[in-house]
């Protein structure tokens, strides 16, 4: 490999030669078509043309690129001044005259039939299809006039290559998708990048066998295909297959094009599925196709693996950083610049899964407001802790967002009354989820299999028991957002489609270490059926596949539902929590009217024990406060027994229930 200066000089020298090049075919033109000069003279003229040509390339430093370009498409000696008469053409405006008076002005521009009478060599086969000037397509020829009067023209990316440019092909540009922040590798993807390396060590094997990379994160595939092509010399081009051409002439000459750069410049392409829609058959044919018919080195990008026809694969799983390889990042980015956090990284790599990039982002925006706080601005460590947390939650949303509710997390457990059996339980499913890399990686427990080591929580009882507010509650303890999965949304009629839409709810969850609340979930959750014909297997497949996700799922899964006899037997043998929200008692009910206001709102001469005699779950107790709340606003006064009980009679009336007198005994009356 040239050093740069070398390169400096190679590319002087490699240009001086092309020119001294375009010289002897110039003077081929002379001697064929100008015949007011004298034979001899011009025999002599091309004579000392070869030999510049031939001194300008023994004073070379390495091989000139048309000698490259001609060995590695085994061009003739005719094919390559044919080249040379359509460079010449490009940088010379002058060039062109000198066979003028054989064409009558009426041809100026390169031509296969002057090129076949003016060169040495010549013959017919460099027309052909077949040829390496078409099939490469070195040249390019004008459609709709006779083969040898068509106009040739080189190819721009050729010229480029002819005089020691970088530049790429300008069709592939088009296409191509530039890398953005590939920056270090965590060990894991570093190693998969020197295995891809080895793999191309076999020049013949490099060119049949694709590389497939499997798996979610699409950063980690890009940067695995950069380094890999770095330790093995290559360039690296991105081809979202998205945007590829559908027609197959335009696949032909992507595929060829794309063969080309691989051979001339060492470039691999990337083809990049990931946004590919499975469902469109047209344009996943016209992927494999190209993937088929190109004889290069090709990387293949996607989240699920695709299956080989003509052409093999070499596939590599492309995991999430490990939780060691977390900390690393984590120590890295918060030990030097804020130690004071150093604390957080177990929890922070527990609960979330980042790569190099994400986890530099989140350490450069807190650190931010910790050079803010050295300044003397207030805040304080649990400030910066909390700034830390929300940035990590602010990276996991763009995804969880399309796919479900956030819902906000506002409920604390001194807002939250049940029996203290039913609390204890939902404080040990937080420390489960706190302690879960503790057991499962640190003490061995995942080494012992992968089953079993999601933690999944039922919540049953009736509606407005208090199931959603105990998720909020686990959520602002867990400091996680909490997602409410929309049913409606994730269930299809179309066979596939169900499996498809919980995988993506799944893993977009699992690398933001999200909670998933699937609510009302007994019609997504249910007993699998007798199969009595296809839909019944296809229903009874969805639940199989969720029971799978469920298991494999390293989060927090709630699910709430209002019959639990309702679910799957074998579905709650896998569930570790059962908690069960029963309808509160009268003591339970008073305990929620003393803290159903807010601090902030006036009240006058209520008394939750009478209140509490209202029969009505915490939900429906909440609807009476904001209610009253809002007729007490109204009339101007704080809020009274009174509003209570207009607001009570409104509620009921919703519920299509009868409020008795035992149920307002001792109140006042409006």
């Amino acid at each position: 490999m040239l050093r740069p200066h070398q390169r400096v000089d190679w590319i002087a020298s490699n240009q001086h030669y092309l020119y001294t090049a375009i010289e002897t075919v110039r003077a081929s033109l002379i001697r064929h078509f100008r015949h007011d000069t004298d034979q001899d003279e011009a025999a002599a003229f091309e004579r000392a043309a070869r030999d510049r040509m031939e001194a300008a390339e023994f004073d070379m430093p390495a091989s000139s690129a048309l000698a490259t370009l001609c060995r590695a498409f085994a061009l003739s000696p005719f094919e390559r001044d044919i080249v040379l008469f359509c460079v010449g053409a490009e940088l010379d405006g002058g060039f062109l005259s000198t066979y003028a008076a054989h064409s009558d002005g009426a041809r100026p521009f390169p031509t296969f039939g002057a090129a076949i009478a003016a060169f040495p060599d010549a013959h017919w086969a460099a027309l052909a299809p077949s040829s390496p000037l078409r099939y490469w397509r070195l040249i390019h020829m004008e459609a709709g006039r006779s083969l040898v009067d068509s106009p040739l023209r080189i190819d721009e990316s050729i010229l480029h290559f002819l005089m020691g440019l970088p530049e790429s092909n300008a069709h592939l540009l088009e296409l191509a998708m530039p890398l953005h922040g590939i920056g270090k590798l965590v060990p894991s993807h570093a190693a998969l990048a020197e295995q891809i390396a080895e793999c191309w060590s076999d020049e013949q094997t490099r060119a049949q066998a694709a590389i497939q990379l499997v798996g979610d994160d699409r950063s980690a595939k890009q940067g695995i295909a950069a380094a890999a092509c770095a330790i093995a010399g290559f360039k690296l081009t991105v081809i979202a297959a998205e945007h590829m051409p559908l027609e197959y002439s335009e696949l032909d000459t992507l595929a060829r094009l794309c063969e080309r750069e691989a051979i001339l410049r060492g470039t691999t392409v990337l083809l990049d599925c990931d946004n590919l829609d499975t469902a469109d058959a047209v344009r996943n044919h016209a992927v494999t196709r190209f993937i088929e018919d190109m004889n290069a080195q090709l990387i293949v990008g996607s989240p699920d693996r695709r299956r080989p026809r003509d052409r093999s694969y070499t596939t590599f799983e492309v995991a999430l950083p490990t939780r060691d390889e977390q900390r690393g990042m984590w120590h890295a980015g918060l030990d030097t610049t804020i130690p004071l956090l150093s604390g957080e990284i177990d929890a922070l790599s527990t609960q979330f899964r980042f790569d190099v990039q994400e986890i530099e982002s989140i350490c450069a925006a807190v650190a931010h407001e910790y050079q803010a706080m050295a300044r003397g601005a207030a805040g304080d460590v649990g400030q910066l802790r909390r700034t830390l947390w929300g940035a990590c939650r602010m990276q996991t949303r763009s995804g969880m967002d399309d796919l479900a509710q956030r819902i906000g997390v506002a409920a604390t457990w001194e807002d939250f009354v049940l029996p203290e059996a039913q609390k204890e339980i939902l404080q040990e499913i937080a420390a489960h989820v706190r302690q879960r890399s503790l057991v499962y990686d640190t003490w061995g427990f995942a080494n012992k299999g992968t089953r079993g080591l999601g933690v999944t929580a039922l919540f049953a009882g009736d509606s407005g028991t208090g199931k959603t507010m105990a998720a909020e509650v686990l959520a602002g303890e867990l400091n996680l957002d909490l997602y409410r999965i929309d049913l409606s949304a994730v269930v299809s009629k179309y066979i596939g489609e169900t499996e498809k839409n919980l995988r993506r709810v799944f893993d977009t969850a699992e690398g933001g270490g999200a909670i998933l609340l699937f609510d009302e979930a007994d019609a997504l959750f249910g007993k699998r059926s007798e199969v009595k014909d296809s839909h019944d297997r296809h229903a009874n497949i969805e639940v199989s596949y969720l029971l799978q996700r469920m298991d494999e799922y390293r989060g927090l899964a709630i699910l709430t539902s209002n019959l639990k006899s309702s679910l799957d037997h074998a579905f709650l043998r896998r569930i570790r929590f059962v908690v069960h929200f029963p309808f509160p008692d009268a003591a339970h009910r008073a305990q929620i009217w003393a803290h159903i206001f807010p601090a902030e709102t006036p009240t006058e001469g209520l008394d939750p024990m009478r209140l509490a005699q209202l029969n009505i779950a915490g939900g429906n107790i909440r609807s009476i406060a904001l209610r009253a709340a809002f007729l007490a606003a109204d009339t101007g006064e704080p809020v009274q027994m009174t509003h209570v009980l207009r607001a009570a009679r409104s509620e009921y009336s919703k519920l299509e229930k009868r409020l008795t007198d035992g149920e307002t005994h001792g109140w006042l009356t409006v």
